[in-house]
């Protein structure tokens, strides 16, 4: 039984580590597209609509799905 408990706790500090990281990431994002990163139109306009998911689903509580988002944002930036 302690291992249940134990599990759950590690389970709801992984979930609160994500929800608090979202912000971080969102910010990382902003500033490298404030260095005018060499993009296409399509890829920046894929970025910022990415950014905006990501911060759709932090509101929400979906933190894994931003989390996601926020990644593939990063992952065109090359961030």
């Amino acid at each position: 039984m302690k291992r249940l408990w134990l599990g759950a706790a590690l389970l709801c500090a992984t979930a609160a580590a994500f929800a608090h990281n979202c912000p971080n990431e969102m910010k990382a994002i902003d500033a490298k597209l404030a260095s005018n990163p060499k993009l296409s139109d399509a890829d920046a306009a894929k970025v910022k609509q990415l950014r905006a998911d990501g911060e759709a689903h932090h509101k929400a509580g979906k933190h894994a799905e931003s989390m996601k988002a926020l990644g593939e944002a990063k992952a065109l930036l090359k961030m």
